[in-house]
């Protein structure tokens, strides 16, 4: 048996979520200093270039509440009150006028008596309760305001009520008379404790056409009874003194009998009592022109009650707040199918972000940026250098692990772009087990295997970064961790025979982990230790006797600490001559031990660019002075540069380098 039903979401051809830009932008985040729960709820917040995020959501519920408000007032039953009134008044007059064979004081006393009506809509309806109307019209039009203000107030504790009951037979008022008693009666028995679910289905049985929403048992009926009670009364206590004085007295001309207003207060006192925690004191302000009836000033309370509990949910505030909390029928009410889509996608996406091994939770119980989301922020970033360096956006990126070409026993799956050759036995092999045996063997895409290759010389590679105080200050502490994880990337998935160490250098300096550096905090303390900084790059150097050492420091100031003897920090600003020469000192030990090396200098200072340049040309290195955004490509640049003839990585990234348009120097 096949079953059918509305589709609820978006466009079926539509891709799917984008965890791509959801990662790199998260990855930016964190590495600005957000935690990665707070990153994620930001982007989330945000949105993405064709995806509308919270925020935007939350801007169209606040102007929904607020054309609501500014469209509409209170008074509308008042007004068709009024009108009625006066219709029946001037036909009064009309048949007075018409009817000759009235005695003439008998005209006149009614006469006097329509001109003396008192100025308020209510106090005029309540005199002319027990006038014997001469004109069928007029009694017509004076029975409609009894039969409308009836109807008015049922519908604004029933919704659909007063279309319900229009044009409605004394039976029709009778049943629902019936109902009212009824209800009030399995109220108060639920309120003492001592209803059963036999009563709930009794009363349904009889009343059931009452209550469309199809209630299953006594709570849902409270809770839906409640919710527009307390909408009712909110729409009570926002109207003004005046106009809450003439609707309770018009209340008791409804269906020309108090007995209905006996009753809903009867009810209105129960359900308060059952459900207390709803807003039963509240207001709003209405401003606008169109005005609105009971029941329909009812409804758009309920409206705005709607569309504060939305704004809730996509404020996300409340501590464990989950997409899933935001109820995405009552958007698609209030906003259209097109906000639910989109809150569903951001729903897909904060779940995929959860479920796909991109955030893991630590032993503090913290998100944090997982090894696989670092591997693809990573390949992003160094996808975004890629394109710096070779000038033109779009080149195919290189899939050779090293620049030599010598194969380095390992294999991989083949993607489209790779040259290197075949590794034939893997494929056929591969070929062999997906078919299980079976001639003649066909080879597949995914079959196919290449071998990779690596270069022929291994680099030992120290990245000195600078975490002082002005790097944070500048705003170059994200670009100085898009350049670390970029070139970690690189070396660990191209040149995975180099090994690299991270070194950052404030007041102190200390070898860090790619995900520490990338989670890292701006640091205030102030201090530019560039000496303990080599101090750890020549010990790394010295581990690796046999690799090719290469210096990268990336700083955006002179040297203004040192590490003394006993190990203490001794900081000095202007830089101290002391300081300058043991930073002299280790960065001729690295160039006794053969490092190649390279200093960027971030900042326009003059003095800083002659210090840099003194200290390159001293090692016989170089100095390059790029603009932030050209962080990663020059460190990247540098590193291939070590790696062998300028022509190899020429090749895959242009003309940055070698004089080109990213000629620095």
């Amino acid at each position: 048996m096949s079953r059918y039903q509305l589709y609820a979401g978006g466009d079926p051809l539509a891709p799917p979520v984008d965890l791509a830009e959801a990662l790199d932008a998260i990855g930016q985040d964190v590495m600005a200093g957000y935690t990665p729960e707070h990153a994620m709820r930001e982007f989330l917040r945000r949105g993405s270039s064709d995806q509308p995020g919270l925020d935007e959501l939350a801007r169209m519920v606040a102007e929904r509440r607020r054309d609501i408000l500014q469209r509409h007032n209170l008074d509308g039953t008042m007004r068709e009150v009024r009108e009625l009134l006066d219709k029946a008044v001037l036909a009064e007059r009309g048949q007075l006028a018409r009817d000759i064979t009235m005695d003439d004081s008998d005209r006149e006393f009614r006469e006097m008596v329509l001109d003396n009506l008192p100025t308020s809509t209510a106090a005029a309806v309540s005199e002319l309760a027990s006038y014997d109307w001469q004109s069928s019209e007029a009694r017509e039009a004076y029975e409609q305001i009894k039969d409308l203000l009836g109807r008015e107030l049922l519908d604004q504790r029933f919704a659909g009520m007063k279309q319900a009951l229009e044009g409605a037979t004394d039976e029709d008022r009778a049943a629902v008379a019936e109902m009212l008693s009824d209800l009030n009666d399995l109220l108060e028995k639920h309120g003492r404790g001592v209803d059963t679910d036999e009563d709930f289905q009794e009363f349904m049985d009889k009343h059931g056409d009452f209550f469309p929403e199809g209630p299953e048992n006594i709570d849902e009926l409270l809770d839906a009874l409640a919710r527009r009670a307390a909408a009712a009364q909110r729409m009570l206590n926002s109207m003004t003194e005046e106009q809450r004085q003439e609707l309770m007295e018009l209340s008791q001309q409804a269906f020309g009998s108090p007995q209905l207003m006996e009753q809903l207060a009867r009810m209105d006192a129960n359900l308060q009592a059952l459900r207390p925690g709803e807003d039963w004191s509240g207001s709003e302000g209405f401003e606008g022109e169109q005005g609105m009836g009971l029941g329909d000033g009812t409804g758009a309370l309920q409206d705005l009650a709607q569309l504060d509990a939305l704004a809730d949910q996509l404020a996300q505030s409340h501590h464990g707040a989950r997409l899933d909390d935001v109820d995405l029928d009552a958007l698609a009410g209030q906003l259209g199918p097109d906000a639910a889509v989109a809150a569903r996608t951001l729903q897909e996406l904060e779940k995929a972000l959860r479920d796909s091994g991109y955030l893991k939770r630590g032993s503090d119980g913290e998100l944090r940026l997982s090894p696989k989301a670092m591997r693809q922020l990573g390949k992003a970033l160094l996808r975004d250098v890629a394109e710096r360096m070779s000038g033109r956006s779009g080149a195919r990126e290189t899939r050779t692990t090293g620049l030599a070409g010598e194969p380095s026993g390992a294999t991989r799956r083949w993607e489209f772009g790779d040259t290197e050759p075949w590794d034939v036995p893997r494929t056929i092999t591969n070929a062999v087990l997906r078919d299980g045996g079976a001639s003649p063997v066909r080879i597949q895409v995914d079959d196919i295997e290449v071998i990779e290759t690596e270069a022929r010389t291994q680099a030992a590679v120290a990245l000195l970064v600078d975490t002082s105080f002005s790097m944070a200050m500048d705003g170059r502490w994200v670009p100085m961790k898009r350049t670390a994880l970029a070139l970690h990337q690189l070396v660990r998935s191209r040149f995975r025979g180099d090994d690299l160490q991270l070194i950052a250098f404030g007041r102190h300096a200390q070898v860090m982990e790619i995900e520490q550096l990338t989670a890292l905090d701006a640091r205030w303390a102030k201090g530019t230790n560039l000496h303990h900084g080599l101090l750890l790059a020549n010990r790394f150097f010295r581990k690796h006797p046999n690799a090719q050492p290469v210096l990268l420091v990336v700083t955006d100031g002179e040297p203004t600490a040192h590490l003394e003897p006993d190990g203490e920090v001794w900081f000095s600003y202007p830089p101290h001559p002391l300081t300058i020469a043991h930073s002299v000192r280790e960065l001729d030990a690295a160039a006794r031990l053969g490092a190649q090396v390279t200093f960027f200098r971030l900042g326009e200072d003059p003095g800083l660019a002659r210090f840099i340049d003194s200290m390159a040309r001293r090692v016989d290195g170089r100095m390059v002075s790029p603009e932030l955004d050209d962080l990663g490509a020059a460190v990247v640049g540098s590193y291939l540069g070590s790696r062998g003839p300028a022509s190899s990585y020429r090749e895959h990234f242009g003309d940055w380098y070698g004089g080109g348009r990213g000629f620095w120097v």
